[in-house]
């Protein structure tokens, strides 16, 4: 939700013998922004967010954003770093039973999916297959993904948690593998199973084997 939306309390109910329509909105409620500078009301919560427990410091509403659901109340979550060092999150839901946690826990689940979606459309072409009618995009579509399924699998099951990638001297620190990590190494087992068994009866020097076989597996 922006932090500047126009949210209102629900519509009081209609009065007896009243006359005219009955009121779309109720009395017109703080910002986001605004609500968040309260002291009191904050539950210092537990929740998941890429797949680490972090607390969180929440703030629940149910209220009307009249310019997006005008007909249904939904519920605004507010959530605080207790560090202070980011900033504060404004998220809504539809579903007025949901809990705080896990409004916050969704959304922060929802970066693999976007992460799933990038590696598909990039790493596998799924952004522009070559079949444009009937079902063959869906079809085009369906096969990158179970593609992508594979290649974690097989690479989960042979690669355990035995580092398979290059480490980078930009980036030192890096301790779990990317798509292309797992791509790579993929390409560099059925090259070294497939090409180079058979392509010389001389073993090829290291450097081709290693530093070259490295970049082109990224590369390709």
């Amino acid at each position: 939700m922006r932090s500047d939306a126009a949210i209102y309390a629900a519509p009081p109910p209609r009065r007896p013998h009243q006359k005219g329509r009955s009121r779309k909105r109720g009395r017109r409620l703080p910002t986001p922004e605004q609500l968040a500078q309260r002291k009191q009301g904050w539950k210092k919560t537990p929740v998941v967010m890429r797949g680490k427990s972090q607390v969180r410091l929440l703030l629940t509403f149910d209220v009307l954003w009249y310019a997006v659901s005008p007909n249904a109340l939904v519920r605004l979550v507010i959530s605080r770093d207790p560090t202070g060092r980011e900033k504060d999150d404004f998220l809504f839901t539809t579903d007025l039973t949901a809990s705080a946690e896990s409004v916050v826990s969704d959304y922060a689940g929802r970066w693999s999916i976007e992460d799933t979606f990038r590696n598909v459309k990039q790493y596998l072409g799924a952004e522009d297959p070559q079949c444009w009618k009937g079902p063959g995009p869906e079809r085009a579509a369906a096969f990158s993904f179970w593609i992508y399924s594979v290649v974690w699998l097989w690479y989960l099951d042979t690669q355990k948690t035995r580092r398979s990638w290059i480490p980078w001297p930009w980036y030192p620190q890096k301790a779990t593998p990317s798509f292309a990590d797992a791509l790579a190494c993929l390409r560099r087992a059925l090259w070294r199973e497939r090409l180079f068994v058979n392509s010389e009866k001389t073993p090829l020097p290291s450097k081709i084997t290693t530093t070259l076989i490295n970049v082109l597996a990224l590369a390709a």
